[in-house]
């Protein structure tokens, strides 16, 4: 593995470089149990006892909207019957048969749909860390299910100093963090920086998002030879994962993939 700077490096004999990803390590199923007898698992949306050991109960987790059927390379959610054309392992978008972007593969559990806005903007905006925990835990459960080709770390889109110094934490970072914890895989948040304050893509449409982020994102290690997941939040047009991409490519990722909550149709 080349050298990367991690801020979470789990024993080797729980996280091995190759084939599928790892079930939760015992030490975690540990304390996890005895976080559920201090404090019992409760629903975030309904109040409801939780299920299965976490803060949402079995009826609200069947209301989360699932991503569904999308594109195998960027995520973006397609109607039912597939109009675009398929590539090795299912359907495509047209913008990826266009023009591909610089990761190979992009995974989301959900659509970003109520109440992914929601409960997002709680642990983004409003410091709901247990709300934030338990949107790890879904991903990393999600990844699972779906045994994707193993990473060697995951990179959490960079903030910003000055967004970070507004914010008081980085979401993306410490969702990866989580996610890394569940999966035993290390978290390279040296790895990649962002090298301009832009404005939000929110405020922003179209080509004028893409432009806003050229340039914005610079490697900081070398990752020759490495396969590394991105990690977000949430992905609109995937402008941003995509230019983190380029960044990691130009650093030598041989194979770059992004991991994230939800995907906005």
């Amino acid at each position: 593995m080349p050298n990367i700077t991690t801020s979470t490096d789990p024993d080797p004999e729980d996280a091995p470089r190759r084939g599928p990803l790892p079930a939760q390590p015992a030490l975690a199923r540990w304390r996890r149990a005895l976080a559920d007898l201090v404090f019992p698992p409760t629903c975030i949306l309904c109040g409801a006892p939780g299920d299965d050991g976490r803060d949402l109960c079995r009826g609200c987790a069947g209301d989360l909207p699932a991503l569904g059927l999308a594109c195998v390379r960027c995520a973006l959610p397609l109607p039912a019957p597939v109009t675009a054309g398929a590539g090795d392992d299912g359907p495509l978008c047209g913008r990826c048969r266009r023009k591909p972007p610089a990761f190979a593969r992009a995974h989301a559990p959900f659509r970003y749909e109520q109440p992914l806005p929601a409960l997002v903007a709680g642990f983004k905006f409003n410091g709901r860390l247990n709300t934030l925990r338990l949107m790890g835990e879904l991903l990393a459960t999600s990844l699972g299910d779906a045994a994707p080709q193993r990473p060697e770390a995951i990179v959490p889109v960079p903030l910003h100093m000055r967004r970070l110094r507004e914010r008081g934490y980085d979401q993306a970072l410490e969702l990866a963090r989580v996610v890394g914890r569940e999966l035993a895989l290390p978290v390279a948040a040296a790895a990649c920086e962002r090298t301009r304050a832009t404005p939000p893509q929110t405020t922003l449409e179209g080509k004028a998002r893409a432009q806003n982020l050229r340039g914005a994102f610079r490697a900081t290690a070398d990752l020759s030879g490495a396969h590394v997941a991105v990690l977000d939040d949430v992905v609109t047009t995937a402008s941003t994962v995509d230019e983190v991409a380029r960044a990691l490519r130009r650093a030598g990722a041989s194979r770059v993939d992004v991991w994230c909550l939800a995907r906005t149709p």
